[in-house]
């Protein structure tokens, strides 16, 4: 199968599309975030005020870390057990016109997790799980509020590495409520029109009975479908209404749909670049971080388009859009931790479905998820920083603030907690009976199978490789723990390395101060994220999509 002029097409105006928009959502965010004025952003400033009103915050209050992090723990925690407890008894609660069961307690716990932690890793079916008013009311909530957590926590690091010698980050209840009320329900507003508009399915309706030409009775899910689909994409989300997520005709009906919904993965998360360079005063810095991104995400999508169109097949792809979209859309949604998909991983060539297992374990820095990209890679920046410092022999320094002892050992933790969670939840998976039960197939495809399992949890993903059986105790509460780890563990050192940077004094720059907005510096960066992260999973990696690849090549 060929590359055509018209894949070249597609791919370059997702990028371009993407790099234009950057700008854009990103000074309408800082304009947010910043108090400033605009059209939209006046007319729902009564709407803010209500909820500060309502839940009894006021404005002007500041938090140090310390503050910001247990206010952003508690939060996440009442929403954890809220919604672990609406899956539980949804039986017993309206909008549920197919009458579905409460879930049982692991699988709930799973799900809560899940979405709380804006993984929206799904080891259920949809439509055959959920009632709507769980969809709305639990999953629809945690899809707003998780993504505005992560901006949440970007915005408190990039106050402290622009403060001069101040403990205050901001408030956690404004940036929450700021970054729900004026960016992610606008957006979500107009997108859901837009994909009505398209086809997605958006009611309350019951699911149809219908009959088949061979006489069979076949069910057509209903529902509110657009509203979360559109909330799904812009916040790197991904969770699905439907089972088979973006492969579903009812949440992506057209080519329109699916080049928006996989522009929209990408959107904020690029605009959060462009919002950091504001907040610290440097577009350019913005700008070396954003080429970082897009040039390992370039990277990567060549490789994968490469091995697919070279030894892949149309097996498992969107026959709609062709294998190009697919190919796109499995590299847009693992860059991104978004998790959706509109075809199987599983069924992707070794080196492709790797692919799609290495954008995570590079610990969804590239791009990311909303807010939680750019919190990311800022601990590979100061890492970076750190070892050019060793490297030139002097004292490491990010916008004249001293890197030193503690921010380093919480960069570290930061940095090594999801790669450890991701190798030893798959060590102990490859030896217990349990983890071994669910396997789709042995052999290094099987062990693929797990390896991306944990990479997608750790990694606030939530794409899964589409033929491992996870939906059993073992599994719920394995890949929970990791999810809440791949989350919390790195946000906990962020704020802390926050607090640190926000108390030290500016140095003024030298001729010996290295710059960090450079393509120097770039490179370092790019180089530093794929030591740790491609080097550190490489024995796996050899063992699973590699060996599989080599053992493909051999056979033909």
């Amino acid at each position: 199968m060929a590359f055509t002029g018209v894949d070249f097409v597609q791919v370059s105006a997702a990028l371009v599309v993407v790099t234009f928009v950057t700008p854009l959502l990103g000074a309408y965010m800082f304009k947010i975030f910043s108090g400033h004025r605009n059209i939209l952003i006046s007319a729902l400033r009564p709407l803010e005020v209500a909820v500060y009103k309502v839940s009894g915050v006021r404005e002007t209050d500041e938090m140090n870390w310390r503050e910001y992090a247990k206010t952003l723990l508690i939060f996440n925690i009442i929403g954890l057990v809220f919604l672990m407890l609406l899956q539980m008894l949804q039986g017993h609660l309206p909008l549920n016109p197919e009458k579905l069961p409460g879930l049982s307690w692991h699988l709930a716990f799973n799900t809560a997790v899940s979405f709380v932690t804006n993984t929206n890793w799904q080891a259920y079916s949809g439509e055959n799980t959920l009632s709507y008013l769980t969809q709305m009311l639990g999953l629809g909530v945690q899809n707003f509020v998780s993504a505005a957590t992560g901006l949440g926590v970007l915005l408190a690091i990039a106050r402290g590495i622009a403060n001069r010698q101040n403990s205050n980050l901001g408030n956690f209840w404004v940036d929450l409520t700021r970054g729900t009320v004026h960016l992610l329900l606008p957006l979500s507003v107009i997108f859901t029109v837009v994909l009505m508009g398209q086809g997605v399915v958006q009611n309350f309706l019951p699911y149809d009975h219908v009959k088949t030409v061979e006489g069979l009775e076949q069910i057509i899910p209903q529902g509110p479908a657009a509203s979360q689909i559109a909330i799904k994409q812009l916040g790197s989300n991904g969770g699905g209404f439907f089972g088979v997520n973006s492969a579903h005709p009812f949440e992506n009906p057209t080519p329109l749909t699916n080049f928006l919904e996989l522009v929209a993965i990408l959107a904020i998360a690029s605009g959060g670049t462009y919002l950091f360079g504001l907040m610290v005063g440097s577009r350019r810095q913005g700008w070396v971080l954003f080429g970082v991104m897009m040039a390992l995400m370039v990277t990567v999508l060549a490789i994968s388009l490469w091995s697919e169109f070279n030894f892949g097949s149309m097996e498992g792809k969107e026959t709609r859009f062709g294998m190009t979209n697919t190919v796109l859309w499995s590299v847009f949604t693992t860059v991104a931790s978004n998790g959706s998909v509109n075809g199987m991983l599983s069924s992707m060539s070794p080196l492709s479905g790797g692919i799609a297992m290495l954008n995570m374990m590079l610990g969804e820095v590239v791009f990311g998820g909303v807010g939680a990209g750019m919190y990311g890679i800022l601990l590979y920046v100061i890492l970076t920083v750190f070892l050019a410092g060793l490297m030139v022999g002097r004292t490491p320094e990010y916008f004249g603030k001293k890197i030193e002892a503690r921010e380093i050992t919480w960069v570290v933790i930061g940095v090594l907690a999801p790669c450890a969670t991701i190798l030893l939840g798959s060590a102990i998976s490859v030896v217990a009976p349990a983890g071994l039960a669910g396997l789709g197939h042995q052999g290094p495809h099987g062990l693929s199978e797990i390896l991306y399992a944990y990479s997608s949890a750790a990694g606030n993903n939530g794409s899964a490789f589409g033929s491992l059986a996870v939906n059993t105790s073992f599994y719920n509460v394995m890949l929970g723990v990791a999810m809440l780890i791949g989350r919390f563990a790195i946000i906990i050192p962020v704020l802390v390395v926050a607090g640190s940077l926000s108390a030290k004094k500016i140095s003024p720059p030298s001729s010996g101060t290295f710059k960090t907005d450079s393509l120097l510096f770039g490179g370092l960066l790019a180089g530093v994220i794929l030591i740790v992260g491609a080097l550190t999973f490489f024995p796996a990696l050899s063992l699973g999509p590699v060996l599989e690849h080599l053992l493909m090549v051999t056979k033909a």
